[in-house]
């Protein structure tokens, strides 16, 4: 992936799907996102297969300019045994590449493996750092590509996890790991994941905008100042406009109704996440859209707003503010935050 810049970690959703869908072909030739297929615990193989066929397929199509990575990271063996014939699918007929680990069962690898090798298209590896570096960890990584086939081509995705305030040695631990891992092999791609986008409560909304630290931009900016001779060949990937357990939800049956009674717009600036809160219902439908324009008048006023010239996302999110379009819904909100999200970090990227 040549052109490659950014490295988005989304789930397999309509909702992330359209976000990436709403990015023009010059934004998208370079991100590759690494979507991950939800877990589906308890569902029998025939509906667990027609379901995994629909997320595939709806990624596969918005990926029809350029290869992005497709993982199971909560996969049980049952949905490991149904991946196996999908992923022959999807990875040799479409632009998807598997993804496995150190961490994942050998079923799991194997799976992973052989649609690697059928697809000619290679495989990522994903390594999880979500605490103290393992030392250990390099010798799991280095008999898992033992495994590989010399002709498939392995991308590493060091997954750092949350990084927030809790953890201020986040980009230590990340050196300390590219260095042990980064001599394994001839990696394609280095991609440095992490997410830093916090997990919101109707406390933190209360008094209007609501500002969190991007500690996934603090901690690449670390990485890049730390003069190993790797930096040049790293790529910067996050989790979007989402808390990182986001990609662990299980999908709520779509007859079912419920959430809260509230939501929250999002946008993304160099330093903060920002948050404003929308109703989803409680209140007459006048007042409702009263307050959804109000909030997000309060994004498009911030100096920081890049106006619609940015993006659809921004563009969303002016005509709110104006008084045009509808005030939308929780896949709306989340479509919209992960859109001006994905073009703002692409457009930085391309900047440096």
């Amino acid at each position: 992936m040549s052109e490659l810049l950014y490295v988005p970690v989304l789930q397999a959703r309509p909702y992330a799907v359209e976000a990436y869908g709403w990015l023009p072909a010059a934004d998208q030739r370079h991100i590759a996102p690494l979507w991950n297929l939800p877990p589906r615990p308890g569902t029998a193989a025939p509906a667990l297969a027609a379901v995994l066929r629909k997320d595939l397929r709806s990624v596969s199509q918005v990926q029809r300019r350029g290869a992005a990575w497709i993982d199971a990271p909560f996969a049980d063996e049952v949905q490991a045994e149904v991946l196996a014939d999908l992923l022959d699918e999807y990875c040799v007929y479409g632009r998807l590449q598997p993804v496995t680990g150190p961490d994942r069962s050998p079923l799991q690898q194997g799976v992973a493996f052989a649609a690697a090798v059928r697809g000619g298209c290679g495989i990522g590896v994903r390594v999880r750092v979500t605490g103290e570096w393992d030392a250990g960890a390099a010798e799991g990584v280095r008999s898992l590509l033992e495994r590989a086939e010399p002709e498939v081509g392995v991308d590493l995705l060091l997954d750092m996890g949350g990084v927030r305030a809790d953890r201020p040695d986040a980009s230590k631990e990340a050196v300390r790991a590219l260095d042990a891992l980064f001599p394994l092999a001839p990696w394609r791609d280095v991609c440095v994941l992490s997410g830093g986008f916090p997990r919101v409560t109707a406390e933190m909304l209360e008094q209007g905008l609501c500002e969190e630290p991007r500690g996934d931009w603090a901690l690449w900016r670390e990485i890049m100042q730390s003069r190993r001779a790797y930096v040049p060949v790293l790529r910067y990937g996050d989790y979007g406009t989402q808390h990182t357990d986001a990609i662990a939800q299980v999908p709520r049956p779509p007859d079912r109704n419920g959430g809260p009674d509230w939501g929250f717009l999002r946008y993304t600036t160099e330093q903060m996440f920002v948050m404003s809160k929308v109703l989803h219902r409680g209140r007459e439908k006048s007042e409702k859209i009263a307050f959804n324009r109000a909030s997000a008048g309060r994004i498009v006023d911030l100096p920081d707003f890049r106006g619609p010239t940015a993006g659809a996302g921004d563009a969303w999110l002016r005509d709110l503010a104006r008084g045009s379009g509808n005030t939308g819904a929780f896949a709306t909100w989340l479509t919209v935050g992960n859109a001006q999200h994905l073009a703002y970090v692409a457009h930085t990227l391309l900047q440096r």
